[in-house]
């Protein structure tokens, strides 16, 4: 492993399962030797919390804490928490997204003002609140990485209502990094990954389809994995990515470069 993160604080959101595009960050950072946070969705049965402690116990992250971007109180308790136990932030990994069913298929114009709202708050809105609440924490030259899709600029099947929140996360990046950098020279950027079947991905309708036609056309015949994800995301957060900003890296074998 060349990258060298030994010493950093990472906080990691949306570890849901093992094919979770977070888990995979989660992994690589680890492996650079970052520090962890990790978050969870909570629920009343306690299902992710349990599932997400047990996955990631062998990264022994130094914080687990609750977290639901639609409770402003739990992003604040989140970030005292940090505050309390690191008093820093090194690393934030924005992997938070959600649309109902109903928002991934039939025609867009169709869909409800709830489940727009419902779907650029989570996925979209969401990382403004993380980046203020981790602004007075941040070291200088922190990292910021979010992850997008290629549905944030064309028009992809079933994808509706997601692929105007991930255009909304792309220009929110650019926005935050425009803010962020100029005195702690804090960096924001965005990933936007091939399709990789996961749980959120599964809510896609022909998501197989999906997969299978980047590895019929992307130019390396394949799709990728949570790892090589995972593996952009520990660059983005290293000092070997330090004159990035404000980008939108595109890991997906190519595929974006064809004509679909």
């Amino acid at each position: 492993m060349l990258l060298d993160l030994r010493g950093k604080k990472a906080l990691v959101t949306g570890i849901a399962n093992n094919r979770s595009i977070a888990w995979g960050i989660a992994q690589q950072l680890a492996a650079a030797g970052c520090e962890l946070g990790i978050t969870y969705l909570p629920d009343d049965r306690g299902r992710f919390e349990g599932k997400v402690r047990e996955l990631t116990a062998p990264l022994n992250p130094s914080l687990f804490e609750p977290l639901d971007v639609q409770n402003p109180a739990q992003i604040e308790a989140l970030f005292q928490r940090i505050a309390e136990q690191w008093g820093r932030l090194d690393v934030l990994i924005h992997c938070l997204a959600f649309a109902g069913k109903d928002e991934l298929v039939g025609d867009f114009s169709a869909i409800s003002p709830e489940g727009f709202a419902r779907a650029l708050e989570v996925s979209a809105y969401s990382l403004a609140p993380l980046c203020r609440h981790a602004k007075p924490l941040f070291s200088p030259g922190a990292s910021v990485i979010t992850l997008s899709y290629l549905g944030a600029e064309r028009a992809i099947p079933n994808y509706n209502v997601m692929g105007v929140a991930k255009a909304a996360l792309e220009a929110s990046v650019r926005y935050l990094a425009a803010e962020l950098g100029p005195e702690q020279q804090v960096r924001v950027n965005a990933i936007s990954a091939g399709p990789i079947r996961t749980l959120a991905s599964s809510a896609i309708g022909g998501i197989l389809d999906m997969i299978h036609n980047v590895e019929e056309k992307a130019p390396l015949r394949r799709t990728v994995t949570q790892d090589e994800v995972g593996a952009t995301a520990a660059f983005l957060a290293s000092p070997l990515a330090s004159g990035i900003t404000g980008q939108v890296i595109y890991v997906d074998a190519g595929y974006c470069i064809t004509g679909m």
